[in-house]
């Protein structure tokens, strides 16, 4: 089992940037696919951002394309979101998630999960404000 936990959110102004920091314990993250998802207030959790357990593959919903960023370290066991150029509908709780991939592969080195329900760990989640 792996537990996840969020750090780096906060307030913001519209166009500043700030990094989200995924954190693993428990164990080795090298081989866990890892997702970036957000809920704001009266809405459905949405699908930000996918990377695989190689870090070869990205995906970035539209909405981020261009402003968001993901990458990996697995050596500090941790996932990052770079988000740039924010904007007030980024205010949002961010999570990540993590599922772990049974067979490493070459396929499956560029395969992201871009479905909630695909993932196993949850991180608690935490706020991102970005006022206009």
């Amino acid at each position: 089992q792996v537990q996840l936990r969020e750090s780096g959110g906060g307030y913001a102004q519209a166009g500043d940037s700030l990094r989200l920091s995924c954190a693993a314990s428990g164990r080795t993250f090298s081989s866990y696919a890892v997702g970036w998802f957000r809920q704001a207030p009266g809405e459905e959790r949405e699908f930000v951002a996918a990377i695989s357990w190689s870090g070869d593959s990205v995906e970035y919903a539209d909405s981020v394309k261009e402003r968001f960023f993901s990458f990996r370290d697995d050596a500090k066991n941790s996932v990052y979101l770079q988000m740039n150029s924010l904007k007030s509908e980024d205010t949002a709780a961010y999570y990540c998630a993590a599922v772990r991939v049974a067979t490493l592969t070459s396929y499956s080195r560029t395969y992201v999960y871009t479905k909630a329900s695909e993932y196993l760990y949850w991180g608690q989640g935490i706020q991102v404000t970005v006022s206009s």
